[in-house]
């Protein structure tokens, strides 16, 4: 046996007899393009990530160039009116941020992650295509102009691009994560910072595409501006496709899904028979992958354990034979089901967090529309001033990461300074800051208009900032979460249901847009978001979700101390 497992070892050229030989391989059961054990030299580690980080940028360089200009192109191009523009903008974004499920189901039961991403990638795409099209055409045939058919032409591509965000947000950061040895004390600190530096990443993009590519939009056309992103996705799929050789893969380990719902139907079937008092004689066999990598037993949700109980008295290994996985299963599938049930009110808490952020995209931008955009002898589009939140990301980032994160650490004694449901509570807090601040703004705006004055664009600037902040602790502390948290063959699920409280947020400001809306309006009052802006009241919107962000922050509080991390035997 011995000799056949150093037969499929790869040999390592100049291996010393006094080396040991395991710690020149990864040992969390990565392989590499081969299918052999990875080699911690020559794969992983940031030389693959710094692909993965690119491919990461082109993407977000790729969707802020459409999202946080889509408003415009929808008011000024299309011709529809702020309430439906918003709520379409909303509910694309929260689409991109839905279809996440679909890619990592994918990526974790059939195609694993880097196929997943070339497949999306490749979607995404066409989608730029179809929207550089219905920018194009119109300037070459005019009855094109403002016909239904290039609304269908502009949803088709907008929605083709949703889509390829399913497979490209969940692999693309838990692929990533994948390129670090868990087992390794030093890597594992390392995965920690790439969390960090992926959201850098990403708002790197965001910022060139809300200052270069908006521009070219605004001043050299809609046609050269959605041209240069679907020329830079094709380079990036290309350079992505490129580093195949230096990846570490993780291998598939069966449908994550369906291991949840056999632990469901087995406890319904089991319903009726009673715990035993000691959990040790619940069914579990070691995992075929680690052996010795089992998650510990917690009393929380006992139901399940029911999944789990023995109805024979024969040896352990002849019931996981004969009995049904849809009858019997094993203590760590149980505990995994438990994870997810535990992470919900996490999860629930963050979606208004990103209610808030949402407004960067859509109320945002139609209030510096009423604003006064020139400072000195510039104009500033308002989408530009997102640049602000991008500007935040980018310096807390460094300084979370270099000057936070070491003083936390010396006052918590925990590698990671602050825990993650720490940080997650200080984004929450910050985002009903922003919120705040924007309502007051709002307000004095208005006051201002009732006069004939416009307030300076540049007020809007801290609320930018504010939520930009925000986002290093929670949507970065989310992702790290959610990756940690859930179980070993679901971290592109896991990572998927980060991106799925974003869709959400999305979704639910779609909603309130409209009940806000069709409430205000009643009994022919303008209601608080009109076409024109100065005979609503947009401040009273934005104390509204101020309102309902404190409430939730109280909700999380209350249910971060009873949250108990998941831990596993090693």
């Amino acid at each position: 046996m011995e000799a056949a497992a150093d037969e499929e070892r790869p040999l390592v050229p100049h291996l010393l007899p006094s080396q040991d030989e395991d710690s020149l391989y990864t040992s969390d059961g990565t392989v590499d393009i081969n299918n052999q054990p990875a080699l911690k030299r020559t794969t992983g580690n940031w030389r693959a990530c710094f692909l993965i980080l690119g491919t990461e940028f082109v993407e977000c360089f790729v969707f802020f160039g459409v999202a946080k200009n889509l408003v415009t192109y929808l008011t000024g191009e299309l011709h529809e009116s702020n309430v439906d523009a918003a709520k379409n903008v909303s509910t694309w974004i929260g689409t991109c941020f839905f279809t996440p499920v679909i890619g990592a189901f994918l990526a974790d039961t059939y195609w694993g992650r880097y196929w997943t991403l070339v497949i999306f990638l490749s979607i995404y795409s066409v989608g730029m295509l179809a929207l550089t099209a219905s920018a194009s055409l119109p300037l070459l045939m005019d009855s094109l102009h403002n016909s239904g058919t290039r609304h269908v032409v502009v949803y088709l591509g907008l929605y083709l691009v949703a889509l390829g965000e399913g497979g490209i947000k969940p692999c693309t950061s838990a692929l990533g994560a994948d390129q670090f040895d868990g087992t390794d004390p030093v890597e594992r600190v390392t995965k920690a910072s790439f969390f960090n530096w992926y959201y850098f990443s990403i708002n790197i993009g965001s910022l060139l595409s809300g200052t270069v590519l908006v521009w070219a939009q605004d001043n050299v056309g809609w046609g050269a501006g959605f041209l240069i992103p679907t020329v830079l996705m094709a380079f990036g799929l290309a350079a992505f496709v490129a580093g195949r050789r230096v990846y570490r893969y993780k291998k598939l380990e069966g449908s994550p899904l369906k291991s949840v719902f056999q632990v469901v139907v087995a406890a319904i079937r089991n319903y009726n028979l009673g715990l035993p008092e000691d959990s040790s004689a619940l069914h579990e066999v070691p995992s075929p992958v680690e052996p010795n990598c089992k998650i510990q037993h917690t009393p929380q949700f006992r139901f399940f354990d029911k999944a789990a109980i023995v109805t024979t008295s024969t040896d352990q290994k002849d019931v996981a034979v004969s009995e049904s996985p849809w009858k019997l299963c094993t203590v760590s599938q149980v505990e995994e089901l438990k994870m997810l049930v535990r992470m919900f009110p996490v999860w629930a808490s963050m979606v208004l967090f990103f209610t808030a952020t949402v407004q960067m995209s859509s109320t945002f931008i139609e209030q510096g529309a009423a604003m006064d955009n020139r400072v000195g002898s510039f104009t500033v589009p308002p989408v530009s001033l997102a640049t602000f939140d991008v500007i935040s990301v980018m310096v807390c980032i460094p300084v979370y990461d270099a000057v936070l994160v070491p003083l936390a650490r010396r006052a918590t004694g925990r590698d990671r300074g602050l825990s993650q449901l720490q940080r997650l509570g200080v984004g929450l807090a910050l985002s009903v800051a922003g919120m705040v601040y924007a309502a007051l703004v709002e307000a004095r705006r208005l006051e201002l208009a009732r006069t004939g004055k416009l307030m300076s664009i540049m007020w809007q600037a801290p609320a930018f900032t504010v939520l930009g902040a925000g986002e290093v602790f929670t949507a970065i502390g989310l992702l790290e979460f959610f990756y940690d948290q859930t179980p070993r063959g679901m971290k592109s699920m896991g990572t998927a249901l980060a991106q799925l409280t974003v869709a959400a947020g999305n979704y639910l400001n779609s909603a309130v847009l409209g009940a806000v809306a069709a409430i205000t309006a009643r009994g022919g009052e303008p209601g608080w978001i009109t076409d024109d802006l100065n005979e609503g009241h947009l401040d009273y919107f934005f104390w509204l979700m101020a309102a309902l962000g404190a409430v939730n922050l109280l909700h999380f509080l209350h249910c971060s101390l009873r949250y108990s991390m998941h831990t596993v035997n090693p």
